[in-house]
């Protein structure tokens, strides 16, 4: 058994240590927030945060972060209140959405790191994160709002 707290409920979970994060999630405890994209780590769609810094679920190996914290999008504290989620509904982000909660995770952690970032730091922290439909400008828009709404906190 492997134990981790995913979402502040303490977890177990009878799987071989090897299995990645992702389906742990997914086929083991119902968490659908994260998504396989490209199951190599490129395209950020399965984002989570493991001890507060943005991960990819699809190569975490889940024997490697026993004992650990996981949050999903289903964790976040008042979800429907987080600066992000409120930026990204402001600045109407999604379009099919699919990559949208691993963008989100992946904001936040930003936001976390890096209170007031600038486009190029964006850019650069998001650039892991990819978007078919091209809405980057927009999540670039929604970091600024959502950094903005986090200082006046």
């Amino acid at each position: 058994m492997i134990e981790l707290t995913v979402n502040g409920i303490k977890r177990q979970v009878d799987v071989v240590p090897e299995m990645p994060l992702l389906w742990v999630l997914r086929d083991e405890l119902g968490i659908t927030s994260a998504k396989y994209g490209c199951g190599i780590a490129q395209c950020g769609a399965c984002t989570v945060q493991i001890d507060g810094m943005a991960v990819r679920s699809c190569q975490a190996r889940i024997g490697d972060i026993a004992s650990k914290s996981v949050v999903t999008l289903e964790g976040l504290e008042k979800k429907d209140q987080h600066p992000v989620l409120q930026a990204w509904i402001e600045h109407q982000v999604p379009q099919c959405g699919y990559c949208q909660t691993g963008q989100i995770m992946q904001a936040i952690s930003l936001l976390e790191l890096i209170p007031q970032p600038t486009d190029e730091q964006i850019n650069e922290v998001m650039s892991g994160n990819l978007c078919r439909c091209g809405t980057y400008p927009r999540i670039r828009a929604a970091i600024h709002a959502a950094a903005g709404k986090m200082a006046e906190k």
